[in-house]
């Protein structure tokens, strides 16, 4: 019945721990869900106003264009002018997209034929892979590990595949690790690009979600990164906007016009009222991100704390509203999921369910509110070596 295509896709496990969570509840659990990667935070009010008045002008009911309003472009561009350093052509090089995952999954169609090689790291956002699995391309993983800091060693690659490969999914600040990067791995990349004719596709929707002093540099801030490659962002994690389905990619106009050709021939474009917001939440007051930060600090150092205390071997990010943990010993990745989900009615995400290089360790989320989180350490600090030893599967 289905394709061959979509046999081939693996079996997608966050739709297991969302069945599991339901059953539980339904038992009559008291469930945090510390696995979703979704703002619990509102949108800033005077974006939601923005897109309210918009919505009611009868010229945004139309269909919208395919490579979005030049004036959400404009916006982009100077946004990144001033946040990132990074001079745009706001009409060739800045391109609309319906949520950042559109776009990231339509350049695997732009850019690879049958057979073609897609560099993808692992433990990595399923879509990388699926997308390059939709394209009947095929992965070649590129392992990310705690001894290199999870990042791809470009070095391990051998030349045939190298060679083979079109392109490169990279994703800094890291979901699922929480790990960064500095512009000297970027300038690698860039290198090894040029070098093997690669086509770098950079997701980097957690770059305004940093600590600490440290600031996430973007990709096509390195010298010769717009030669090679483009970069997704998004206003979900940045604004809270997730359900809104707003972002863009921005690099290479070449490139751009690649994902574009796919574009035209899939979707019709981002919803005009929703642009019109989201250029107001580009050019309006930032210290909506000041204040997101803040909350995210707290939940880290809380979280932090409490899983420290509870004896699990686990880094303090410096981006993202991740902590990447390693189970206990004598657990795989699921089976600890599941235990503190059946024993403590806590949801997180088994690292498996990014890819084999996952495993070992498990994604807190810090998407719940400061009382649900201190709720959930509680449970954690209540795992003693006698519990986390007694098996329930």
């Amino acid at each position: 019945m289905f394709s061959e295509r979509i046999r081939s896709l693996p079996p997608y496990l966050f739709a297991d721990i969302d069945k599991r969570k339901r059953e539980a509840e339904k038992k009559g659990a008291d469930v945090i869900d510390l696995g979703i990667g979704d703002p619990d935070l509102p949108t800033p009010p005077h974006i939601v106003e923005a897109v309210c008045r918009a919505a009611k002008d009868p010229s945004n009911h139309c269909y919208p264009t395919y490579e979005g309003m030049l004036s959400f472009r404009e916006a982009v561009a100077a946004w990144y002018n001033r946040e990132k350093h990074v001079r745009l052509d706001a009409e060739d090089e800045v391109l609309t997209l319906i949520g950042s995952k559109e776009g990231i999954a339509h350049s695997a169609f732009a850019f690879l034929d049958h057979g073609d090689v897609a560099l993808v790291p692992d433990p990595a956002y399923p879509v990388y892979n699926n997308a390059t699995v939709l394209a009947d391309g095929i992965p070649h993983l590129m392992p990310l590990r705690q001894e290199n800091e999870f990042k791809p060693v470009l070095n391990d690659i051998d030349r045939e595949t190298a060679s083979k490969a079109k392109v490169m999914f990279l994703n800094y600040p890291n979901n699922p690790t929480a790990a960064t990067v500095d512009r000297t791995f970027f300038k690698e990349v860039v290198d090894f690009a040029r070098e093997h004719d690669i086509v770098i596709l950079h997701d980097n929707p957690y770059s305004e979600l940093t600590f600490d002093g440290y600031e996430a540099p973007s990709f096509l801030a390195v010298a010769g990164a717009d030669e090679v490659g483009i970069e997704f962002n998004s206003l979900s994690k940045t604004y809270n906007m997730t359900g809104w389905r707003i972002g863009y990619a921005v690099g290479n106009s070449e490139l751009l016009k690649g994902l574009g050709l796919v574009k035209t021939n899939i979707d019709s474009g981002a919803f005009q009222a929703v642009q019109i917001a989201g250029t107001t939440a580009l050019t309006g007051p930032q210290d909506c991100i000041t204040a997101n930060v803040a909350v995210y600090r707290q939940r880290r150092d809380i979280l932090f704390d409490a899983l420290s205390s509870a004896g699990m071997e686990v880094k303090k990010p410096k981006a993202t509203f991740y902590l990447w943990a390693k189970v206990p010993p004598g657990f795989s990745s699921i089976q600890f999921s599941m235990f503190l989900l059946e024993r403590e009615g806590l949801v997180v995400t088994p690292g498996i369910g990014f890819g084999e290089n996952g495993e070992g360790f498990v994604r807190f989320s810090l998407c719940v509110s400061v009382e649900r989180l201190k709720e959930a350490c509680e449970r954690i600090k209540g795992l003693d070596n006698e519990k986390t030893k007694r098996r329930l599967f």
